[in-house]
């Protein structure tokens, strides 16, 4: 296993996070052990088996600042999937114990702006915290067609979907529209998801794209919390027809519609969609249209062990320890 320090005050191998990745060979596993500091960079990353570990949450901070409205070098807008802070693909990636940032700021001005987009076929993130607005988290795949010219414009858009599955523990991931979107499955424990309240009518937390026998993303013992006003901010909408969402033992804010879920774009395109709920409360917890699926306390037990079996990876345990 090959160990590579990162400082910025040069007592590392290397002062920032990408010298580091560069150096590693990609069939090499490797852990990058990131010191405290700001690193303004943006990330790519494609290995086999990386190990990202930061110093903490508030010690470890990797942030850049393109937006989807911004214009990239080459004449046209960023475009979503160009705007990310740090992009993950290869075989099987762990992050942890560090910030990532999008900080263009809001979506009326710099457009999506994504902070991970996380491509790896497998992958773990432990206490880390995703800063953003629109679009804060992408898990990839992409679906497999665009709905306007250039939309899918960025690393993955004309290579092959594969599938990816994912696992977020103890993690806080922000944001307003759609933070958390994409076809990937991907599970979500002990996490907590907070709403940005920048003045707009609505939010979703959620915008799954998967297909229909995949899982969807899936929630358990998570806090959805947030200032925004009461009633505002829908658990999910589907991006494509057949996405799912299903949130289970969660406690949900006033913030949180008592619809749950929604159409999207107020279409009502969720007879395809796959909704679920279990065991939630707070303020935010309520009856929900037919539409959405209420699962028995065995439906959620069984989800949640399929979820682990499919995205956990082998421990959550730091890799420092």
């Amino acid at each position: 296993m090959l160990t590579i320090n990162v400082a910025p005050d040069g007592s590392g191998q290397f002062t920032t996070i990408s010298e580091a990745v560069l150096a590693v060979p990609y069939d090499c596993p490797a852990v990058i052990r990131i010191a405290p500091g700001i690193y303004r960079e943006k990330l790519v990353c494609e290995k086999k088996d990386i190990t990202l570990a930061g110093a903490g949450m508030d010690a470890t901070r990797l942030v850049w600042n393109d937006g989807g409205k911004l214009p990239h070098p080459d004449g046209r807008p960023t475009h979503t999937f160009r705007s990310y802070t740090a992009f993950f693909s290869g075989e099987k990636l762990r992050v942890e114990d560090m910030t990532i940032e999008n900080d263009a700021g809001p979506g009326a001005k710099a457009g999506q702006a994504i902070a991970a987009y996380v491509d790896s076929a497998r992958a773990a993130f432990s206490r880390v915290r995703l800063l953003g607005n629109q679009d804060t988290l992408f898990c990839a795949p992409l679906p497999e067609k665009e709905r306007e010219k250039d939309g899918f414009l960025g690393p993955r858009v004309l290579a092959p979907r594969r599938a990816s599955a994912q696992y977020y523990h103890a993690c806080e991931i922000a944001g307003d529209i759609d933070f958390i979107f994409g076809g990937a499955d991907a599970l979500f424990e002990h996490c907590i998801l907070r709403t940005v309240n920048n003045g707009l009518a609505h939010s979703w937390v959620t915008a799954p794209s998967g297909a229909a026998d995949g899982m969807g993303f899936v929630f358990w013992d998570c806090d959805f919390v947030s200032d925004c006003p009461a009633g505002s901010v829908y658990l999910g909408r589907p991006w494509r027809p057949t996405g799912k969402t299903a949130v289970l033992d969660c406690r949900l804010g006033a913030h949180i519609a008592p619809e749950g879920f929604a159409g999207w774009n107020d279409r009502t395109d969720t007879a395809l969609a796959g909704f679920a709920e279990a065991g939630s409360t707070g303020a935010g917890a309520g009856e929900r249209p037919g539409w959405v699926q209420a699962l028995s306390a065995a439906e959620a037990a069984a989800l949640l062990r399929a979820a682990r079996q499919k995205c956990r990876m082998e421990t959550t345990e730091r890799i420092t320890e």
